[in-house]
């Protein structure tokens, strides 16, 4: 005769403590890397507004205010290099 055995429960783990959560770590949004631009002289800067400003009075029959057309060619520029 086979003597039985009696199997103890299965003990359940006991639940671990739940370990204190760190803050989820803000996604900060990194523009993506621009491609380099040759930094511009003065002079060089100068030179483009000038042209821009001449053809500016161009288009309008160098009729006008000339500081008018700088002044439109200085924002067409500094948009540009922006």
């Amino acid at each position: 005769m086979k003597k039985e055995t009696k199997k103890a429960p299965a003990k359940k783990a006991a639940p671990k403590a739940a370990a204190p959560k760190k803050p989820a770590a803000k996604a900060v949004a990194k523009p993506a890397p621009a491609a380099k631009k040759p930094a511009l002289s003065p002079e060089q800067r100068y030179q483009m507004i000038q042209d821009a400003a001449y053809f500016i009075a161009e288009r309008h029959g160098f009729s006008g205010d000339s500081a008018y057309f700088w002044s439109l060619a200085e924002a067409e520029i500094n948009a540009k290099l922006t």
